[in-house]
């Protein structure tokens, strides 16, 4: 699927807009952004609504035992779910029709809705507003300037990548050491968190440069469109892993 990548990195060809005036070309590129950032919107949006929906409404019995007080095993298996319609959609979305590629967009942020529903069980709905508002300020402002800025942010991919696999990887230790000590190290996760913020505070304006070079590979229609979704589901991704990072630090808990 090489029209989905980075031309600046791949050597596609930008053609798709030769020979189109400029004026012409600025409109359509701000109108493609705009529906990136429309379809990145709506999915944070439906994420929050089902969230809420579920911890307000006798669904919660379905993602908490009412007895113990405790998550059940329905919001990790939606978590997972929701990582198989991911792949499904990355790897799949050339092949299918652009009625699915919607659907299979907002289905996982649907989902993901449901998985994050019990962080209103373990942080206050003011601090989870608060950081919410947060990311979504330092979101547009790192994604204004990876859109605006003349500095190419390529080299910043793999330093990028690095930082995410080190992340997961002390996701992982600090796991292991809550296994082996019955409870997880608080500096570890503090340090994590931050590195987690940094990270995907970088991801936010390199995949905005991205999103933005692709527009002028891709050109207009039914693979611009695509193109749009997959770029919001990049951006999604960046908005929502900021936020539970951040919630670490700012989230007041219960």
């Amino acid at each position: 699927m090489a029209e989905w990548n980075d031309p600046r990195t791949t050597g596609v060809n930008t053609a798709a807009t030769v020979g189109v005036p400029r004026a012409a070309r600025d409109a359509g590129l701000r109108s493609y952004m705009l529906s990136v950032y429309n379809y990145m919107a709506s999915g944070v949006l439906l994420t929050g609504i089902v969230a809420m929906l579920v911890m307000n409404s006798p669904l919660i019995r379905l993602v908490v035992n009412p007895a113990t007080g405790q998550p059940t095993l329905v919001p990790i298996v939606a978590l997972f779910a929701s990582l198989g319609v991911g792949i499904w959609l990355q790897r799949g979305i050339a092949g299918m029709s652009l009625g699915t590629a919607k659907t299979l967009f907002f289905a996982y942020a649907a989902l993901l809705g449901v998985a994050f529903s019990t962080i209103f069980l373990a942080y206050t709905g003011v601090s989870i507003a608060q950081t919410f508002f947060a990311v979504a300020a330092a979101f547009s402002a790192l994604s204004l300037w990876g859109y605006t800025t003349k500095k190419d942010l390529t080299g910043w991919g793999s330093f990028l990548l690095m930082g995410l696999v080190g992340v997961f990887v002390a996701l992982l230790l600090n796991v292991g050491i809550a296994i082996f000590t019955g409870h997880p190290s608080y500096t570890l996760d503090l340090v994590v968190s931050a590195i987690g913020v940094l990270v995907f505070a970088g991801l936010t304006a390199y995949d905005t440069q991205v999103i933005k070079s692709i527009y002028f590979a891709v050109g207009t229609g039914e693979v611009a469109v695509k193109s749009a979704i997959l770029g919001a589901f990049r951006l999604y991704l960046d908005f929502i892993n900021m936020f539970l990072f951040l919630l670490r630090f700012m989230g007041n808990r219960r």
